[in-house]
């Protein structure tokens, strides 16, 4: 059966290499620079990569996904499939079992109320949750004993594998976020810097957008790692600075996501202290486009909401236009080189699931200026700037502070320039940006801007989730704390019809062709995100630091408890 065989292969095992470690703690401290400064180690209140990674060494979901892409088990004592009864015949409930003995770090039980506790916390309707596309289309959860989770569906999943698999979806402590359902949970300072959680590491220090320190838990389930007793996680600086601190001046033993151009990167390696590691999943660079008014004419509270459409952004012609004027392959070229490729797919793989939406990578300024002509938007004033109804294509344009980006703002603003729109550049400190602190104007979420850009993946090999990032329930607001994830504002009833329907879909060809569907409502007929890049993920380390192995599906530190001092 194919979907016998789909879920067999989903649940594949990773069977982990011995470590050479001598005890817990005996290789001392490993030292980790994410120049986007880390501001909250709780995946539920920010979707920002930096966040969900560095508390991914503290809280854990019961499977993660290893580099190939297959599930293994986590707090999970095995991965349900339908050969073991895991998972009913109907495809109705996926049956989960805990490992026995687990022990949270501060010695208590790890329990199955634990579990269903983390499901109710996310989709609290108060709660504004930043991953609740994981648990779309759950009924109930039921424990009937302590070491047992009974995930009913409102109907069958194909894969019901979202809940509770990958970083984004880890296990919470009830007894210690209890206090914090609903709209209490942006304000639970202490357990979104502390969480108490079952991962190789427990938080001694965090000081927020700064460093956050760590020791190895001393309840960790295997009593021989992590090999390091200590780990330092510093924050901020820019790409450059990062790699730098690896690569040339040994300062650091692993930093990530160095986005550097091919010429530094290349210079670095020379100096022989360190290597770069690659390695291509679903990341995607994108200009996303602001659906919604963003002007600060506005009272607070309905900038960037549903209650305004965007002046000019809402007409798709100008959409497609803007995205007709970017050279993707230049962007490659001055960025990225072999870590790099164009592309036109917020779905860039599993292959299976790539459309063949091509049409984006020829750069077309002529057509884009009469695509806008023929729209209306022409340059009344002889400006220079095109105009329609007394209203200017005038873009605020914000992104990270990042030397690549930087670059990318500068390209894309001329080519705009040249097809009659003006441009205002923006960068915000990464930590900021991907904070996802309610109170500030400057999170990619609240998004005080015509159009944002930054990199976005899903964890995983299985798109489903991901798509449900663009459902109407998901638009961020003030009565979700700015936590959902249709940054877009996106909200179309055929699109929903079809997530929905992906939803219930077995037959493995026919979700294909869904997910391909979806991506093409979002990128070559809507417009609303505009893919850039198929970012390799390029990191480094240090030639002292060993058992790092690249992982694009999950997180980059998703073995961090068998990386050891090199001997």
């Amino acid at each position: 059966m194919k979907l016998r065989s789909a879920l067999l292969g989903a649940a594949a095992c990773f069977a982990f290499a011995p470590a050479a470690m001598a005890e817990r703690g005996a290789d001392g401290e490993v030292k980790i620079i994410y120049y986007q400064a880390v501001s909250g180690l709780n995946a539920y209140i920010s979707s920002g990569t930096k966040d969900i990674e560095a508390g991914s060494l503290v809280l854990e979901p019961l499977a993660g996904f290893d580099e190939k892409g297959d599930l293994f088990p986590r707090l999970a004592a095995e991965i349900p499939t339908l050969d073991n009864g895991g998972i009913s015949a109907d495809l109705t409930t996926i049956t989960w079992k805990l490992k026995p003995g687990l022990v949270w770090s501060d010695g208590t039980p790890v329990t199955s109320a634990d579990v269903k506790f983390t499901w109710e916390y996310c989709t609290h309707p108060e709660g504004g949750c930043a991953q609740s596309a994981k648990y779309e289309g759950i009924k109930s959860i039921d424990t009937p004993d302590d070491l047992t989770v009974v995930i009913t569906f409102n109907g069958p999943k194909p894969y019901p594998y979202q809940p509770f698999t990958g970083a984004t979806s880890p296990i919470l402590q009830k007894a210690q976020f209890e206090p914090c359902l609903g709209a209490a949970a942006a304000g639970c300072s202490e357990q979104n810097s502390k969480p108490i959680g079952t991962g190789p590491f427990v938080v001694t220090d965090f000081k927020v957008n700064d460093v956050v320190t760590y020791a190895a838990n001393p309840n960790y389930r295997d009593p021989a790692k992590p090999a390091f007793a200590k780990v330092t996680l510093k924050g901020g600086g820019d790409a450059l600075a990062a790699a730098s601190a690896v690569m040339e001046t040994g300062e650091f033993d692993y930093a990530w996501n160095t986005q550097i151009n091919p010429e530094q990167q290349a210079a670095m390696a020379d100096a022989g202290k360190g290597v770069f590691v690659n390695g291509f999943g679903t990341l995607v660079e994108r200009i996303e486009v602001n659906l919604t008014d963003p002007s600060p004419s506005l009272p607070e509270g309905e900038r960037s909401t549903i209650k305004h459409p965007h002046p000019f952004l809402s007409d798709v012609n100008v959409r497609k236009a803007l995205s007709m004027a970017i050279d993707r392959q230049a962007l490659v070229d001055v960025g990225y080189g072999n870590a790099g490729r164009p592309t036109c797919n917020v779905v860039p793989a599993p292959e299976a699931y790539a459309s063949d939406n091509t049409e984006c990578l020829k750069q077309d300024i002529e057509g884009a200026k009469a695509l806008l002509e023929a729209a209306g938007w022409t340059d009344s004033d002889g400006d220079g700037i095109r105009d329609k109804d007394g209203r200017k294509l005038s873009i605020l344009y914000q992104t990270t502070v990042n030397p690549v980006r930087q670059d990318f703002q500068a390209l894309i603003k001329g080519w705009w320039n040249e097809i009659g729109v003006e441009v205002e550049l923006k960068s915000i400190d990464p930590g900021v940006f991907f904070g996802g602190d309610a109170g500030s104007p400057d999170t990619f979420q609240k998004f005080y801007a015509d159009v944002e850009m930054f990199a976005n993946n899903f964890d995983g090999t299985d798109p489903e989730p991901y798509m449900a990032q663009y459902l109407c329930s998901k638009i961020p607001g003030p009565d979700n704390q700015w936590q959902g994830e249709n940054i877009n504002r996106f909200c179309d009833p055929a699109y929903d019809a079809k997530q929905q329907e992906l939803s219930r879909t077995a037959d493995p060809a026919t979700r294909a062709q869904m997910v391909k569907d979806l991506n093409d409502m979002i990128t070559k007929n809507g417009h609303v995100s505009i893919p850039l890049v198929d970012r390799g993920r390029l990191s480094a380390h240090s030639n002292s630091l060993a058992g790092v192995v690249l992982n694009t599906w999950d997180t980059e530190l998703w073995n961090i408890q068998d990386w050891s001092r090199a001997k």
